[in-house]
């Protein structure tokens, strides 16, 4: 079949990740939170995150 080893090409793509994590702990200081807050904020911050971009991210008419 094969003369030799396979070649497998792995590329790992963490900027999205990382932007995530850095939105993250940037929430957690600017609302002050203590450390359980900060838990929670893992799950909701994505949440409310997510409501905002679906919405237009627009900001009101003024």
């Amino acid at each position: 079949m094969s003369d030799g080893p396979r070649k497998i090409h792995i590329e790992q793509q963490s900027g999205l990740g990382l932007l995530w994590f850095i939105g993250w702990l940037f929430t957690i200081g600017y609302a002050k939170l203590n450390f359980w807050g900060g838990i929670a904020g893992i799950f909701v911050w994505p949440y409310f995150l997510g409501d905002h971009m679906a919405s237009g991210g627009a900001l009101p008419p003024g």
